[in-house]
């Protein structure tokens, strides 16, 4: 039938606009074989589930067929949204909206299959046979290479030459089947998708403010009276989040202002809008820092008494010429030793209320960025002078008692060298204004994956147990050395320092791995965990398998030949491995990474001696679970069909091969088989823990009676903890995720809990699913008050003193009994309870932001200081170093993005998600596109240092030629959402461009700013 643009995008889901079909060369009229689908609702089965894309966690409605008859399998063949959800509200955006077709795709993985060495093909095995020869493939790399003690004779009990990455898509119940799994037999080398999106969150926020976490939440964007989006584009990648933006426009007036290297969709419904180079957003933020210090548009009380602005730091501590005191050449690494508080002849932490002596944080922090002026900004950042000062007194009206302003961010920060820092920045901002803690205020990371909140909890990461607790290193050879280490001392009297209590945390972690095997005598199981010596990240283990360090890989729902940074070395790295097992329920390009597809994959099959396993898992709509998502909700969803074909659940893979290798030890022996019998594994059935049971696991039980310090009862043996205050180092208690203890009480999964009420008017429906910490919906809610425990707001009451205790429409963030006269800080989690301005030693990279120009820079210097361009610790392996581009090779800058109509490399599996965005594209301004003949439509090859992709051209005026440092700095976009799988026409992994090089502090590669050129294909 014959349908216009306007009809066509109608019938795909909704009418979402693309980047324009004309653009890709398209008539205005074409022929498309569509019709709607006919939907009868009679007789089907609904099932609440929440949509398994971006992290604003929206309701969905799944409707199936059939009736759970034996032999019968369900059918999902339709979803709408969940109207009672109260952030989504019965929205879905285009990527929801096709998520049937993500459920039914044709790239649906139906059984087993396995790659030979040398092979170009796959061949169908049974569940038998790849159980089989999995587990004896890792039992002999696990035997061969396993490491006991170390050299100094330490108990270590590591495995470092097979790797695990896990799904930030699968559920946190499957997080804890990953954490028993990867950890009891040894694995130090594990990570997810955090480490490729949001680690610099994590490593900004919680120096600042004492956790990694989103402050506030979704809902309460609506409360905002400034909103600055920079280092995202909420209305394109988070689209029925972005609707509390929208609202808060409506109804309270709010302004929005959108600073990014495109005028995005976010850009078109601002309020302000500035242009901005990639890789310069801490020059613009330290600008905004100093604007708001000249013109002193600070909120002085909230400042003085809650932040450690009044701290003194120590006499030697010195920034010069673009380095901090410390830093070792040789080394390239900081010591770190100068960057605390100068403390008194009583061991106490001296300070200046006076906020005059000139070592005070306040000072330091005045003196640090007076560099950053207007004509300094617009010369590192190209930003207009004019546009930059607009933008920084629009966020200086919020620093009055009745305004806030919250800043939305994601990926555009993240994706950066220095990503941890540009956090820090905003995090400075925000204490400056005094809208931490505060509705409407908050410093709020909008998380890319369903569930990289839930994944990031459980510390499924390099060097990270669930928690937030550290997996020791072999330097620390007893549980108490640890906790000596890294259980923090309260550096100002009175304060609450709640990581005092990371004793009880880990110990109850120990018993909740171990079980029965965790023994005061055994230092609670502390021996059998592993001990990393080295990082073991995606940079690391990329680099090792380069290097024939690796011999295997298990990728469970992680598509990371598409998203490492250079596609090629990781082809490389892969190539090296003798096993690789995928896990997941689509057919990706990781697990195809041997096939020849022409120029998007130039490889020789016959050479890549690499056996790789298939393995087909169930998908979000096909399991019950529950994912956090950004606002820290841990929402239980549940399963509305059984998976296709053969498809297992990723929690029964695991517990196969789990206990086939346990079986395989009883019966031969081998290497070190105590740790991986210890682990506690008693469930209903061991081959298949069920969802329930492992949630009730990470929020905690008794294993003996526990009373509180008056003796009464808090928790009989054998029950669900209410809290986790109820934890104690003393082996009565387990708890497999600390802060997840209250989701699964006595009373009941508080994760399904569907009670949307709003008493608030303002959006605090506390008792729809639960968040953690204790269900606190804003957190560090304390600083909403001021030091007498009146709110600043008296309009928006968050949280009040009223004589007794504390009150309000949330938990009290806080002791509910400490008097303001008592003058606790409300930032609990630090020793010193104030928002870190100074950040001390807890970063790599510096105390203080400071900006440092991408690893390849379009300019080749630092107008801040030329003698140090780049960050002196920067994570840069030498091979990659040589991998670098340069200006004159590759003259423009180029930056990768999301689209609204696709989510990563997922939606490409979905026809309906494929229609509408069908063909590679990249966008390019129309100054540089005349210069260079490119016309609207033609094929482009865009080319770096380590490769290159070919793709339609898209010439819009979206993007800028900026003015940088005299130099005129042209920006490419491109998009990061094709490859040579699923139904969308094959294309180039975006990827292949960019360099391998991380922060300092996360180790997330660059992703949004390096040097490519473009010419006609």
């Amino acid at each position: 039938m014959e349908l216009n643009r306007r009809q066509f995008f109608r019938i795909c889901a909704g009418g979402m606009a693309g980047t324009t079909v004309a653009s890709l060369g398209f008539l205005s009229s074409f022929s498309v074989h569509a019709e709607t689908r006919q939907y009868k609702l009679l007789k089907a089965k609904e099932t609440r589930n929440n949509c398994t894309y971006c992290s604003v966690g929206c309701g969905m409605l799944l409707y199936s067929l059939g009736d759970n008859a034996k032999n019968v399998s369900e059918s999902i063949y339709h979803v709408e949204g969940d109207a009672d959800h109260p952030v989504s509200r019965g929205s879905l955006c285009p990527k929801g909206a096709g998520v049937v077709d993500f459920i039914n795709s044709e790239s649906r993985l139906h059984y087993p299959e396995y790659r030979a060495p040398g092979s170009d093909k796959w061949q169908r095995i049974s569940w038998e046979d790849a159980f089989t020869r999995i587990a004896r493939l890792m039992k002999e790399d696990r035997d061969a290479n396993f490491e006991v003690k170390n050299q100094q004779g330490v108990t270590v009990n590591r495995w470092a030459t097979t790797s695990m990455l896990c799904s930030s898509a699968a559920s946190n119940e499957t997080g804890v089947i990953d954490n028993k799994f990867a950890r009891g037999l040894g694995m130090v080398a594990v990570e997810n998708q955090a480490r490729l999106c949001h680690g610099p969150t994590v490593s900004a926020l919680a120096p600042s403010f004492g956790r990694g976490a989103m402050t506030n939440n979704w809902i309460d964007i609506r409360n905002a009276d400034v909103i600055l989006i920079m280092g995202g584009n909420a209305a394109e990648a988070h689209p029925v989040g972005f609707k509390w933006v929208i609202e808060a426009k409506k109804n309270r007036g709010a302004k929005l202002v959108v600073v990014d290297p495109r005028f995005n969709r976010s850009a078109a419904v601002a309020d302000q809008y500035a242009p901005i180079r990639p890789g310069s957003d801490v020059a613009f933020l330290s600008g905004v820092v100093n604007y708001l210090l000249a013109n002193d548009k600070i909120q002085h009380q909230y400042v003085r008494e809650f932040t450690n602005a009044s701290l003194i730091v120590r006499e030697d501590y010195r920034f010069d010429d673009g380095l901090f005191s410390g830093y070792d050449d040789v080394t390239r690494q900081y010591d770190r030793s100068s960057w605390a508080y100068e403390l008194g002849e009583d061991g106490q932490v001296k300070r200046d209320e006076t906020l005059s002596h000139p070592r005070c944080v306040f000072n330091l922090l005045k003196t640090h960025v007076s560099r950053y002026t207007p004509e300094m900004v617009e010369t590192v950042c190209g930003t207009p002078r004019g546009e930059f000062l607009r933008v920084a007194q629009t966020l200086a009206e919020t620093a009055a008692t009745n305004k806030t302003a919250s800043i939305l961010y994601a990926l555009g920060w993240t994706h950066h060298t220095n990503g941890a820092q540009i956090i820090r920045t905003a995090a400075i901002i925000q204490l400056l204004l005094g809208n931490i803690g505060m509705m409407g205020g908050g410093i709020n990371a909008l998380r890319g994956h369903s569930n990289v909140q839930g994944y990031t909890d459980l510390g499924l990461l390099d060097g990270s147990l669930p928690g937030y607790l550290p997996l020791p290193s072999e330097k620390q050879t007893t549980l108490q050395m640890l906790l000596e280490q890294v259980t923090p001392k309260t550096t100002i009297p009175g304060q609450v320092n709640f990581w005092q209590n990371t004793p009880a945390f880990m110990v109850s972690l120990l018993k909740g791995f171990y079980g029965d095997a965790a023994t005061e005598e055994n230092q609670w199981g502390f021996d059998y965990l592993p001990k990393w010596d080295k990082k073991y990240d995606v940079l690391s283990q990329v680099d090792m398998m380069v290097d024939g360090q690796f011999n295997g890989l298990l990728v469970q729902g992680f598509n990371a030949l598409a998203s490492f940074p250079n596609k090629n070395k990781a082809v490389e790295a892969f190539s090296k491995l003798k096993f690789m097992v995928v896990m997941d329920p689509l057919a990706t390009e990781t697990a195809s990474f041997w096939q020849n597809h022409d120029e998007m994959n130039d490889v020789d099959s016959s050479k890549i001696q690499t056996e790789v396993f298939r393995l087909p898992t169930s998908c979000f709509a096909e399991e019950n679970g529950s994912v956090a998502n950004s606002s820290r909700w841990l929402q239980w969803h549940y399963s509305a069909a059984t998976p296709p074909g053969e498809a297992l659940h990723d929690s029964k893979i695991l517990a196969q091969l789990f206990l086939r290798l346990r079986e395989l030890y009883r019966q031969e022996g081998g290497v070190a088989p105590e740790p991986l019998m210890a682990i506690d594994w008693r469930y209903a059935d061991p081959l298949d823990p069920q969802p329930e049971e492992l949630a009730r696991e990470a929020n905690g039980r008794a294993w003996n009676d526990v009373h509180d310090k008056d003796g009464t009862l808090l928790a009989k043996a054998g029950q669900q903890l209410s809290s986790f205050a109820h934890l104690r180092a003393d082996g009565s208690t387990s708890s497999l995720c600390w802060i997840y203890a209250g989701s699964w009480t006595e009373q009941g999964n508080q994760m399904a809990n569907r009670d949307n009420a709003d008493p608030s008017g303002l959006g605090a429906v506390n008792n729809w699913s639960w968040a953690w910490p204790l269900n606190r919906r804003i957190l560090y809610n304390r600083a909403s008050a001021d030091a007498q425990g009146k709110p600043w707001d008296a309009t928006r009451p968050l949280m009040q003193w009223n004589g007794k205790k504390w009150q309000g429409f949330d938990v009290p963030d806080f002791p509910p009994t400490s008097a303001p006269e008592d003058k606790v800080g409300p930032f609990i989690m630090l020793p010193d309870g104030l928002g870190h301005l100074f950040a001390l030693n807890k970063l790599a990279d510096g105390p203080f932001p400071e900006h440092y120009e991408p690893m390849e820079s379009p300019i080749g210097t630092n107008p801040l200081h030329p003698n140090v361009i780049h960050s002196p610790v920067v994570r840069l392996y030498e091979s990659d170093k040589a991998m670098l581009g340069e200006a004159r090779d590759f003259p423009y800058v180029g930056t990768t993005y999301s689209i609204t109509e696709l989510f990563r490399h997922w939606t490409k599996h979905a026809r309906l998600n494929a229609i509408a965005q069908p063909q590679q594209f990249v966008e390019i301004g129309e100054q540089l596109a005349q210069e260079k003949g490119i016309n609207a439509g033609d094929w482009v090859k865009v080319s770096s240092r380590r490769g290159f992709i070919k793709a339609k051209a898209v010439v819009t005026a979206r993007l800028q030629t900026l003015n940088v440092a005299g130099k005129a700095v042209p920006t490419i976009g491109i998009p990061c959402h094709w490859g040579f799988e699923g139904a969308t026409r094959k294309g180039f992994l975006a990827n292949t461009l960019t360099p391998s090089v991380g922060d300092a502090n996360s180790n997330t590669p660059e992703f949004k700013a390096f040097l490519v050129n473009i010419e006609k294909a």
